[in-house]
């Protein structure tokens, strides 16, 4: 896949999982790369590098949620990619989540997982992937070594969390959004305009 925008001078983009000797994985939304984004990306690419190991951050376009129509948009693809190859990463693969990614099984999305040989895979605590929802942290741990992050909280105490900042942002509370995402540049995005 030709990289988008900045990214392409500092990260490998991909549409689907690369075939890897070995790599640490990390995987989720990544919707708006928010702070508590940034931390498992951070945790993700500290663990890479002890280890001499490429990292890999794996997210989809649209986020699920969008997808389902449950979710505003936070950030266009573009700026995701952008984002995301700004912490340091070696390979971001974005999937087009679409009807036929959606009906994928758990397992289906964990042999992807396994072409890159993990040797650790950084999720967040709400983790869920596969047709239905059916894959959790507890299945991905029977095949792979898993690491989860405590949630990323606020100043006030209160978790981080794409779903807060949407609600924030309807709120009117803008700076507060800015701050919680991380990024000065921040707008939230009324329609999905896909990558593809």
């Amino acid at each position: 896949m030709e990289s988008l925008g900045k990214a392409r001078d500092i990260t490998r983009l991909h549409r689907d999982a690369p075939m890897l000797e070995a790599a640490v994985v990390t995987i989720g939304a990544f919707d708006g790369v928010h702070l508590g984004h940034q931390a498992l990306v951070r945790g993700a690419r500290e663990s890479a590098r002890k280890r001499g190991l490429p990292l890999v951050v794996w997210t989809f376009d649209p986020p699920p949620k969008v997808f389902f129509g449950r979710a505003t948009l936070l950030c266009t693809a573009h700026e995701k990619v952008d984002r995301i190859a700004s912490l340091g990463v070696d390979h971001l693969v974005l999937s087009r989540f679409d009807a036929a990614f959606r009906a994928r099984t758990a397992q289906s999305f964990m042999a992807d997982l396994q072409a890159m040989n993990p040797a650790e895979v950084w999720v967040g605590d709400d983790f869920r992937f596969g047709a239905m929802q059916a894959g959790d942290v507890d299945l991905l741990s029977r095949q792979f070594t898993v690491r989860m992050l405590d949630p990323v909280n606020c100043e006030k105490g209160e978790r981080i969390s794409s779903s807060r900042i949407r609600n924030l942002w309807r709120a009117g509370q803008y700076e507060l959004c800015r701050t919680l995402l991380g990024w000065t540049d921040q707008f939230i995005y009324p329609e999905y305009e896909p990558a593809w």
